[in-house]
């Protein structure tokens, strides 16, 4: 009879245990994550924390349809510091945690792809509302998106932009040294030389504080324009000190520049500095509004740039992975979502409409070239619009080859 009861007792709490773990792995099963990786902390801090913050308003505004059918979406920022090493190592986390079906970021293009080459590996798909260099995707990954466009195009618009002002037949060319600022700046060295002007110089600087070195020689060539591929801590302090030494000629760079900061640290100096971007102002985006009221409200400020690309990236993710569940009723696999998101055509988002290349590129993308109007960085999303072009990727450029005729 003891022998009974105990068989009995030790029966039930197999079946309530076997009941617990079934209701977990429920559970588990209904959970889907979206990481980020941006830097949240040092001097980049301003964009990645925007990027950030696009992503989570996203995940809260559209994740309805995944909620719908019953699953629960949950955001997982990591803070990469604007640095590879961090960068990887946060990739080898996210890759981890197997409920996390998608990446968005990264801000810096030299985080990114080592970041990028552990996602690869592990089939979980990123989207980039920020990353320009060529070589995001190029390499062809079938798990490497980005919406915005690349800095083989926005390096040669600055440029040809530089050869249509008057007085403007020379330039000197500084960049940062990193892939993005090296990339864009080599691009925009190119098309300055075929568009007739001089580069007096080109030059790559880590300096971060005192430019003095620099500027000197710069001086003494008195080039019509100086054009800095890098980003804006950086090129914003350059700019400053270089005005206080006595340059008098016009100031120009890459989407780097485009950060509310720029004009804190550049100052009056800053004022009339031409800049490229492939992330216009939100006051730009029509279809913005309510994103940017949203915003204001949930943050207390105006959003930076490429939050409101973040905030599509995350539309694009979510909206792939209902539709796989749509189909097939039940949780994709991370292979199955990097190939719906790249089969993504029409996206209607609230900074345009987005169709992926076969390389991950969008097929048309958007550029833009602004002045800096203010010294107030309160006044930074009414930068002057001079100029947009929308500008096929290289394989959307591409004409199909005509088909024999039978």
């Amino acid at each position: 009879m003891k022998t009974s009861r105990k068989l009995m007792v030790f029966l039930l709490v197999v079946a309530v245990g076997l009941l617990m773990s079934a209701t977990m792995v429920s559970a588990q099963d209904t959970v889907i994550r979206i990481a980020s990786q941006t830097p949240l902390s040092g001097p980049q801090s301003i964009l990645g924390t925007g990027i950030r913050n696009g992503v989570e308003l996203a995940i809260a505004q559209l994740s309805g349809p995944l909620t719908d059918l019953g699953y629960t979406v949950e955001f997982v920022p990591f803070d990469d510091q604007a640095t590879p090493d961090v960068g990887v190592a946060n990739a080898q986390n996210i890759v981890n945690d197997g409920a996390i079906l998608a990446v968005i970021g990264h801000l810096n293009s030299g985080v990114a792809l080592p970041s990028s080459e552990v996602y690869n590996d592990n089939d979980l798909v990123m989207v980039s509302p920020a990353n320009t260099n060529v070589n995001i995707t190029d390499r062809g990954y079938p798990t490497v998106n980005r919406i915005c466009g690349r800095d083989d195009a926005q390096g040669a618009a600055g440029a040809q932009f530089a050869a249509s002002l008057d007085g403007v037949s020379s330039v000197y060319i500084i960049h940062d040294t990193t892939a993005y600022g090296l990339g864009v700046a080599e691009f925009f060295q190119a098309e300055a030389e075929a568009q007739g002007l001089t580069v007096l110089g080109f030059e790559g600087t880590e300096e971060a504080a005192n430019f003095e070195g620099i500027i000197q020689p710069i001086l003494a060539l008195a080039p019509d324009l100086i054009y800095f591929g890098g980003l804006y801590p950086q090129s914003g302090i350059f700019i400053n000190q270089a005005r206080t030494a006595g340059y008098t000629g016009l100031f120009m760079g890459p989407d780097g520049f485009d950060s509310s900061e720029f004009s804190e640290l550049s100052g009056e100096a800053g004022v009339g500095t031409y800049y490229t971007t492939v992330a216009a102002p939100v006051t730009i985006y029509p279809d913005a509004a309510d994103f940017a009221a949203s915003y204001e409200e949930a943050y207390g400020e105006a959003p930076q740039p490429f939050a409101a690309q973040a905030y599509d990236s995350t539309g694009i993710v979510l909206q792939a992975i209902a539709g796989l569940i749509e189909a097939n009723g039940a949780l994709p696999s991370r292979a199955e979502v990097a190939a719906a998101v790249r089969a993504t055509e029409g996206y209607a988002g609230i900074t345009g409409t987005y169709s992926f290349d076969d390389n991950g590129d969008p097929e048309i993308g958007q550029y833009y070239i602004l002045s800096v109007g203010s010294a107030d960085p309160a006044d930074w999303n009414s930068n002057e619009l001079l100029s947009s072009q929308n500008i096929p990727s290289p394989l959307a450029a591409v004409e199909p080859e005509a088909t024999p005729s039978s």
